[in-house]
C-alpha cells in the first residue's frame, strides 16, 4: 500500500527531508509523494536523506555540525513510497575530514548503502575553475517542466522549480540529438543549501531520451562531491554522457550557482532505460 497523499507546501524540500534520531546510530525518514517517480522515491531525495543521517551521527561524534563533501551510494533496490530507517556507523573522526557509512532499509530489505565524507567546505573563491557556459537565469523561453509535463512524476515537478533549455532536449520534439541536458532549478519557499545541491545532480532527465531511450533509467551507483554552499537564486545545470555501451551508460552532472561557482559534481552509471513496470 503506498503513502497517503501528501499536499505540496510551501518549503516542499526541507519538509520531505526530515531525518528523526532513533538513537544508537539509527535515523527515520517518510518517503511520501512530493519527491516520488512514479510509486518509487527520487534517487537524488535518497541521497538527502542518507547524508543528513550520516552528518547527524558524525555531529554527535564531533559535537560540531559538519558539511557534506562527499557521498558515494550504491542502489540496491528502489525504495517505494512511506517509512524507511537508516543505520550508521562512523568510520573515522578526523580534524579536517569525518566517514560514515549508511544503510537504508525499508521493511526487512536493504535498498541503498552510502559512504558519506564530511568536513568543512571552503568559502574563498577558487583559484581555477573550468565550467559549462549557461546563463545566470533560465531565460524567458526556457521549458517549464511542471507546465509541459515533461517530469515522469507529478509530484516531483511540483515540489521544484525546473527549467530546461529547450534547445538540449531535442525528445521532447519526437527528435533526438547528443546526450547532453542543460536547465536550471531551485528549490520552491527557500533558497537552495548544499543539500539541495545534492539533490541538484540528479534533477535532470536521463540524457539517453535524446538518443531516443525514454523510459526507466535505473541508477547503479552515484558518487556525488559538494564543492560548496550555494549563493542564493537558481542553480544552473548540465548533465551530459560520455560513453553508451550495451544496457550501461554514464552520467557526469555539473551543477553552478548563480554566482557562478561549482557546488556539486555528480557521477553516475546507470542501466539504459527499461520499461516501467
Amino acid at each position: 500500500m503506498s503513502a497517503p497523499a501528501q499536499e505540496v507546501t510551501r518549503r516542499p524540500f526541507s519538509e520531505s527531508t526530515v531525518v528523526a534520531d532513533a538513537g544508537d546510530g539509527r535515523f527515520t525518514a517518510e518517503i511520501g509523494e512530493r519527491f516520488a517517480v512514479g510509486d518509487k522515491a527520487h534517487g537524488g531525495l535518497l541521497m538527502v536523506l542518507l547524508a543528513k543521517a550520516a552528518l547527524g551521527r558524525l555531529a554527535a561524534g564531533t559535537g560540531t555540525a559538519l558539511d557534506p563533501v562527499a557521498i558515494s551510494t550504491e542502489f540496491l533496490r528502489a525504495p517505494g513510497l512511506g517509512p524507511v530507517e537508516m543505520s550508521t556507523e562512523v568510520l573515522k573522526l578526523g580534524r579536517t575530514a569525518s566517514v560514515a557509512a549508511v544503510r537504508m532499509t525499508q521493511g526487512d530489505k536493504l535498498m541503498l548503502t552510502a559512504t558519506v565524507t564530511a568536513g568543512r567546505l571552503p568559502t574563498d573563491a577558487p583559484r581555477w575553475s573550468d565550467l559549462p557556459d549557461i546563463a545566470a537565469e533560465p531565460p524567458a523561453e526556457a521549458l517549464d517542466r511542471s507546465a509541459n509535463r515533461l517530469a515522469p512524476a507529478a509530484g516531483l515537478a511540483a515540489s521544484t522549480e525546473v527549467r530546461y533549455d529547450g534547445e538540449t532536449i531535442p525528445f521532447v520534439r519526437g527528435e533526438q540529438g547528443p546526450p547532453i541536458i542543460r536547465g536550471w532549478t531551485r528549490p520552491i519557499g527557500e533558497e537552495p543549501d548544499v543539500l539541495y545541491a545534492l539533490l541538484a545532480g540528479d534533477i535532470l532527465p536521463p540524457t539517453l531520451f535524446n538518443l531516443g531511450d525514454p523510459g526507466w533509467a535505473p541508477t547503479v551507483q552515484l558518487t556525488a562531491l559538494l564543492r560548496a554552499h550555494p549563493a542564493p537564486g537558481w542553480l544552473r545545470l548540465e548533465s551530459r554522457s560520455a560513453s553508451v555501451r550495451g544496457t550501461w551508460f554514464d552520467e557526469d552532472v555539473t551543477v553552478v550557482d548563480s554566482a557562478g561557482r561549482l557546488v556539486c559534481q555528480a557521477r553516475q552509471i546507470a542501466l539504459a532505460p527499461l520499461p516501467r513496470p
